[in-house]
């Protein structure tokens, strides 16, 4: 009988019959298909969606899960913890940071000028037009999909702009606007063949390359290259520099404060919460760190012309883009749809608008990207719109951490990845290196980075985290 009774109050008689099973199978499908996802994964997870988008760890859910994110949190700082971070998400950014550091140093041995101030000024505004079109594809591999139009449309762009600016007289800032919706347009048009007709966005985006690329040919005519004047709004974007040093490090000041406000807000709501949160010393950390980086770039910078604009505009989409992707409901369907598009259906996210939605990110990135391009050479021409511009974005993005298999990666992943290509480039540039060594080195950098993430993939697999 004591048997019987113990066994009668572990049962859940208040439960209808198979709601365990229901509630586990809710579970899953919210993680995005991961059953191995745990309550301290980062905020982005698939786990976090519910049918409006909300995050499913935020105040009231259910009490029993709440103890044991306390505990989490309390165990955010331990050893243990970081140890089982590691195994779980890897080591993060470190070994693109790792690559940065000893290219630059390489580079510097065998030249000195690779570390000047001239030539980083050069670097930081040649990283741009790539690093746009390379944010852009970051949010098609997180659905686990990708773009080949992507160099097409930028030199799209670029040709648009010029036919309608020079050829046309149309005033500067309209043929901007119509150049960027045009990308907007196409890719809307791509992720609508995609998602809504079923096409595989290989062959969808494989024929926008061709057709786009076509069309840019068209606009630029015979001479294939159209030039635009050298003191105009486009061109100003890669030629204008703030040269008062008040100015540039009050916006490295302002940036670094304006992190650690906002990290101290996201831990005071995630403890209230109940959620695990990184520890202050790890926040004062990364906020010591992005001060050096900041004043050091700034000091760097102002001795040669000042701070890019070009810089100051990446930098600032680079951080809407992060908001948007960790911060947003929106973003965080994205994530669940890159971690499997039938849980994430399950969980109520509208997978056609979110799928259209990211080749429209795409679409509309790469016309700037490529705005950005033509400003650096003050004209639009057939290089604008070149296979290693797309080669070079896709790198970047998977370089820098993005899984080419969706549902991992952030937009920072880009910057890292745009300045491993560019500072490679820069370097055999500085060294005479003939354009075919470069491929092939850019080649090697980009097939160790795919090979990296398919090994990271299988380990998840092997783990259950997938």
């Amino acid at each position: 009988m004591a048997l019987r009774g113990r066994r009668n109050r572990s049962r859940p008689t208040d439960a209808a019959p198979g709601a365990g099973r229901a509630h586990r199978a809710d579970d899953t499908a919210g993680r995005g298909g991961k059953p191995g996802a745990g309550p301290d994964d980062e905020e982005g997870a698939a786990a976090d969606v519910g049918p409006d988008g909300a995050r499913g760890d935020e105040p009231g859910d259910a009490p029993g899960r709440d103890g044991g994110r306390r505990a989490a949190g309390r165990l955010g700082g331990h050893p243990g913890a970081v140890r089982r971070r590691l195994r779980e998400d890897g080591l993060g950014p470190a070994p693109v940071l790792l690559a940065l550091a000893v290219t630059w140093i390489v580079f510097q041995a065998l030249n000195d000028n690779f570390l000047s101030p001239r030539n980083l000024s050069v670097l930081s505004v040649d990283i741009v037009g790539t690093g746009m079109i390379a944010v852009g594809i970051v949010f098609v591999l997180l659905i686990g999909e990708i773009d080949l139009s992507v160099g097409s449309l930028a030199g799209l762009a670029g040709a648009l702009f010029a036919a309608l600016n020079v050829n046309l007289g149309m005033p500067e800032w309209l043929a901007v606007i119509i150049a960027v919706l045009a990308g907007a347009s196409a890719g809307a048009v791509q992720g609508f063949s995609f998602a809504r007709i079923g096409v595989p966005a290989f062959v969808v985006t494989l024929a926008g390359l061709l057709v786009w690329n076509g069309v840019m040919l068209y606009l630029l005519g015979p001479d294939s290259s159209v030039n635009f004047s050298e003191d105009g709004l486009v061109a100003t974007l890669t030629s204008r520099y703030f040269g008062s040093a008040v100015v540039a490090y009050g916006l490295a000041g302002l940036c670094t404060a304006a992190y650690l406000l906002v990290s101290h807000h996201d831990r005071r709501r995630r403890a209230a919460a109940g959620m695990p949160c990184r520890a202050r010393s790890g926040i004062w950390a990364r906020t010591a760190l992005l001060a050096t980086v900041a004043f050091t770039a700034v000091h760097v910078l102002g001795r040669f012309e000042g701070l890019p604009l070009a810089l100051l505009i990446f930098l600032g989409v680079l951080t809407a883009a992060d908001l948007l992707l960790r911060r947003t409901p929106y973003g965080r369907q994205v994530l669940a749809l890159g971690g499997g598009a039938e849980a994430a259906r399950r969980s109520g996210v509208d997978v056609v608008r979110v799928r259209i939605s990211v080749f429209v990110v795409s679409g509309t990135l790469a016309s700037v990207g490529g705005l950005f391009i033509s400003s650096r050479l003050t004209a639009a021409s057939q290089i604008s719109g070149s296979g290693v511009l797309l080669i070079n974005a896709v790198a970047a993005a998977v370089i820098g951490g993005t899984s080419l298999f969706g549902g991992r990666g952030s937009a920072w992943s880009a910057l890292l990845g745009v300045l491993v290509i560019q500072s490679v480039g820069s370097g055999m540039a500085l060294l005479g290196v003939e354009p075919p060594a470069q491929f092939m080195i850019t080649g090697g950098v980009l097939f160790i980075a795919v090979v990296l993430d398919s090994l990271a993939r299988r380990s998840a697999e092997a783990r259950g985290r997938i």
